[in-house]
C-alpha cells in the first residue's frame, strides 16, 4: 500500500499539529480539517505540503468529500471533558469514529490511524475511557487497515497538562491535590507524532494497537512537585483522601473552566502506565529532558528577562 497523501482530523490541536509537522517533514502531502482555519494559521498553513481546509468533520457529507482522493486518514480528535454538541465524548469519540470509518469505506480509503488513550475500555470506570474504548472497537471492526495508538498523558510545549500545574502553582500558595497517588507515565508529544509517521506505511502495524509511554512512572503528587521545582514555585502539596478527592472534583464541575471533574476522578482510578517497549525503535524522551525548556518560560526570572528585552536593556 503506497501512501503519499494523508488527511488529519484534529490537526490544529495539540497532538494534531505535531503529527502534521512530522508528516510534512517526512515528505507526505497533508490535508488538515479544522472548523477554524484562522486557528491553524500560526502552526500549519505555512508548511509547504500542508493544506488546511475549513471542514465540519461531524457532517458526513463534508467528511466524505474531505477524505476523497487521499491514501490514509489519521484521526486525532479527542476531548477531555464531556460537553455539548461535537464536544461531547459520544460525538467526538464514538460517533466520529463511526463516521470516519463510513467515509473511508465510501471513498475507497483503506488506511486508518486512530488516536485513542491508555486505559480505554468499554467497561472502563469513566465515561471518557468507555467512549474511547467503544471508538476503538468501531475501528477494529471496520475492515480497514487500521492502527490504534494509546498514549499515556502527553506533554510538550503548549500542553494542557504540565502547563496547567504551572498555572495552579502560580496562583495557589498551597495545593489541595485530588488523587495524589494516581500514576502516570507521561509521553513526549514529538514521540507520539513520530510513532504515527513511522507506523503509517509499516505493514507490520496494520491491525495492531500500540501503548505509548515515556520512560518513567510518576505519581500525580510527584509531577506537581516537579513543576514547582522547574518553575521556581515550590508549594506545599496537601494530598486529599479518596472522599475529599471526589468532593473536590464535584465542586470543580461548577467552575467556568473545568480543571477537574468526577469523570476525571474515575479515570484516575486506572493507572495510566504501560510496561511495553516504545514501538518502531523510538527511544522516548524523558520528561526531565524536555519540560524545563518550556516550563522555564513561566518562571519569574524568565519573565524578568523578557521585560528587560522589551525595554532594550539586554
Amino acid at each position: 500500500m503506497e501512501i503519499t497523501t494523508a488527511c488529519v482530523l484534529g490537526g490544529s490541536g495539540f497532538i494534531g499539529r505535531h503529527v502534521c509537522h512530522a508528516l510534512a517533514a517526512a515528505g507526505y502531502r497533508v490535508r488538515v480539517a479544522t472548523r477554524d482555519r484562522e486557528r491553524a494559521k500560526e502552526h500549519l498553513i505555512l508548511l509547504p505540503t500542508v493544506d488546511v481546509s475549513a471542514v465540519n468533520v461531524h457532517e458526513p457529507g463534508q467528511l466524505a468529500e474531505f477524505v476523497s482522493g487521499t491514501d490514509a486518514v489519521i484521526n486525532v480528535v479527542g476531548v477531555l471533558h464531556d460537553g455539548r454538541g461535537g464536544h461531547s465524548f459520544q460525538a467526538a469519540h464514538v460517533e466520529l469514529a463511526r463516521k470516519v470509518v463510513a467515509a473511508c469505506r465510501s471513498r475507497g480509503v483503506g488506511r486508518l490511524l486512530h488516536m485513542s488513550s491508555l486505559g480505554s475500555a468499554r467497561d472502563g470506570p469513566s465515561r471518557y475511557l468507555r467512549s474511547k474504548g467503544e471508538a476503538e472497537a468501531i475501528v477494529r471492526e471496520s475492515g480497514l487497515a487500521w492502527t490504534i495508538f494509546r498514549p499515556s498523558v502527553v506533554f510538550g510545549p503548549g500542553d494542557s497538562f504540565l502547563n496547567l500545574f504551572a498555572t495552579v502553582l502560580r496562583f495557589s500558595p498551597v495545593v489541595a491535590l485530588a488523587c495524589p497517588g494516581a500514576r502516570f507515565q507521561p509521553v513526549y508529544v514529538e514521540d507520539v507524532a513520530a510513532a504515527c509517521v513511522k507506523g503509517l506505511a509499516d505493514l507490520a502495524s496494520f491491525g495492531r494497537s500500540y501503548d505509548l509511554c515515556g520512560p518513567r512512572v510518576y505519581t500525580l503528587r510527584e509531577l506537581v512537585e516537579y513543576v514547582g521545582v522547574v518553575t521556581g514555585r515550590r508549594r506545599r502539596v496537601l494530598g486529599l483522601n479518596d472522599t475529599l478527592s471526589y468532593l473536590q472534583a464535584l465542586a470543580m464541575e461548577f467552575l467556568p473552566v473545568k480543571l477537574m471533574t468526577r469523570d476525571n476522578y474515575y479515570s484516575m482510578k486506572v493507572p495510566n502506565v504501560c510496561s511495553c517497549d516504545f514501538p518502531f525503535g523510538i527511544a522516548p524522551a524523558a520528561l526531565e529532558a524536555v519540560a524545563p525548556a518550556y516550563l522555564g518560560s513561566c518562571t519569574p526570572r524568565a519573565r524578568y528577562q523578557r521585560l528587560r528585552g522589551q525595554a532594550g536593556r539586554d
